[in-house]
């Protein structure tokens, strides 16, 4: 019997080769194959556009509540403030008086009480408890005006005695006083002589003054410059301020005497440039104001440029400039510095990544000069992630940059090379590990969100962020400068704007030196009056002498 054909044994034959239904069959069956193979294609190509909406789905979601966050941290938090700042202070500093008296009468009510319970205990006359001072020591410079209170009688008063008595201490309290702002004049006499024969005439010449033909004393000049640049009172106000003296001083003629003052500071600003110009590591930072367009009877924004000396640097100094916009044509000019005179600055500029400075230091126009970021405005993208406290990135990348701050600290009093050398050996492995750290989060994070901006932030300018570890004269961050721009923030709330472009050069000159010699550990107003009293006989080849950190007084008196 012939075996049965398995389906091995049958003949290969092509589609061609088969009746029409089988080959018709086959191509049907490829056919939905094919179709197949599309749908599956297309399903997985829908799958993956559904993946990339659903993340940027979930990186709006993340970003809308960050933002959400931030906008009732603003209105509740640190902006709580249906009130203004000002009316919020006085409310605190109200609170403080009423919680302070309440307390006072408490604690009178209390040991009165306790002196009656013990009066009517041993049944003498009450005696109220010393009461020990709870306030800090006056400081030692003040002056001290005392009054002795002995008693009438130093004998002893007892029945049978009358023995001189023996003083065997005091008790001493001290109370705080004030004497109000005295004004006086200087009268100035020149004695004339002639010589009747030979018909001559001598006479002293007049002291030299800022201000010729004036009012203003140094001192009084440099109490205005002071009243309106450091303690930020507008003239108007100190017209009122001077009037309980009884002294008239119109705000027009306090405008005048500030604007004749700033002029004559002038070479002492350019010499402050120049000193400031002269350290190879400058912080730079910017801040706005309002500037009034009498115009279009409104104010538009100007801006104040501050450069610094480094925050590691011995010897301090800062300089503002006023400038009308915020490009980056302003640092470009300022470091240039004098034209004619081979200032050109080059060295190591430390700012946040505000696009100007890109082009201050482009290595293709001025290779001899390298910027380096401010860490502390990296740090601050992950500290916004963290006022909810549900970023584990945010706290994880705080706590990796606070180690890198303990560190930077214990180096704060060593040398530009040893800061260098420890640096790398104590900081630079932190930041390695935290670079590694941010890239692999980096890979887990969506796209668009506030924690892949804060990292991409960071990674993006890694090389200017860390370019303090091989420069031990670069600081870590642009803090140091930010305190210096303070002075102009608190300005702003009293002087609402500017009134001109020269206002706010004259503004710059005067808080240049002013903060300078703050930072030099000077008094503003002793050290404004003593170089507006020598300015006017000071030799140009030798005007650097008084600048704030050479400044020396000449005399303790004023002529």
């Amino acid at each position: 019997m012939q075996g049965m054909l398995g389906a091995r044994d049958l003949p290969a034959v092509g589609p061609s080769g088969l009746p029409a239904e089988a080959a018709a069959l086959v191509a049907k069956l490829l056919q939905r194959l094919q179709d197949q193979e599309q749908q599956l294609a297309e399903r997985d190509a829908l799958l993956q556009r559904k993946d990339r909406e659903i993340a940027l789905r979930e990186a709006k979601i993340e970003k809308i509540t960050f933002e959400l966050a931030r906008l009732k941290r603003w209105k509740f938090g640190a902006k709580s403030e249906a009130m203004n700042a000002e009316q919020r202070r006085l409310f605190e500093e109200t609170l403080a008086e009423d919680e302070a008296g309440l307390r006072e009468q408490l604690e009178r009510l209390r040991q009165e009480a306790a002196a009656a319970a013990a009066a009517a205990a041993l049944d003498t006359p009450a005696k109220a408890p010393p009461r020990k001072p709870r306030r800090n020591p006056f400081p030692d410079h003040l002056r001290r005006v005392e009054h002795r209170h002995e008693p009438e009688h130093t004998d002893c008063q007892e029945p049978g005695c009358g023995r001189p008595m023996t003083r065997i201490g005091e008790e001493v309290s001290e109370r705080l006083d004030i004497v109000p702002a005295e004004f006086f004049v200087h009268r100035h006499i020149y004695g004339k002589w002639a010589c009747r024969c030979c018909q001559v005439l001598r006479q002293v010449p007049s002291v030299a003054q800022v201000i010729e033909g004036g009012i203003a004393a140094s001192g009084f000049v440099a109490h205005t410059l002071i009243s309106r640049f450091v303690d930020h009172m507008p003239y108007y106000r100190q017209e009122t301020v001077n009037a309980r003296s009884g002294v008239h001083t119109p705000r027009s003629t306090l405008a005048s005497i500030a604007g004749q003052a700033g002029a004559a500071l002038e070479p002492l600003h350019d010499a402050l440039r120049r000193f400031i110009l002269s350290c190879a590591v400058l912080h730079a930072d910017e801040t706005p104001v309002a500037l009034l367009d009498p115009g279009a009877g409104k104010t538009r924004r100007a801006y104040v440029w501050a450069y610094a000396r480094s925050w590691h640097d011995a010897v301090p100094g800062v300089i503002y400039e006023f400038c009308a916009g915020r490009g980056a044509q302003y640092p470009l000019a300022f470091l240039e510095g004098q034209q004619g005179r081979g200032e050109c600055w080059s060295g190591t500029l430390l700012t946040d990544r505000y696009s100007a400075y890109e082009t201050v230091v482009d290595p293709r126009l001025y290779p001899n000069r390298v910027g380096a970021a401010c860490v502390a405005h990296a740090r601050r993208n992950f500290e916004e992630l963290t006022h909810e406290g549900t970023s584990v990135v945010g706290l994880e990348a705080v706590r990796r940059f606070a180690r890198i701050y303990g560190v930077e600290a214990e180096l704060k009093d060593l040398s530009d090379e040893e800061r260098r050398a420890q640096r790398q050996r104590l900081a630079k492995p932190l930041w390695d590990e935290l670079q590694q750290w941010l890239q692999l989060e980096r890979r887990l994070v969506a796209d668009g969100g506030p924690t892949a901006k804060a990292i991409d932030y960071t990674l993006g300018h890694w090389t200017a962020l860390t370019r303090h570890l091989d420069d031990g004269a670069v600081a870590i961050d642009n803090n140091h400068l930010e305190r210096q721009i303070k002075p102009w923030a608190m300005g702003r709330r009293a002087w609402m704007f500017v009134g001109s472009e020269l206002a706010g050069q004259r503004a710059a000159i005067v808080m240049s030196l002013v903060q300078s010699a703050r930072m030099n550990g000077h008094d503003p107003w002793a050290y404004l009056r003593d170089v507006l009293q020598r300015l006017p006989t000071q030799l140009n080849s030798r005007i650097e002498d008084l600048l704030p950190h050479r400044w020396r007084p000449a005399c303790s008196a004023m002529p």
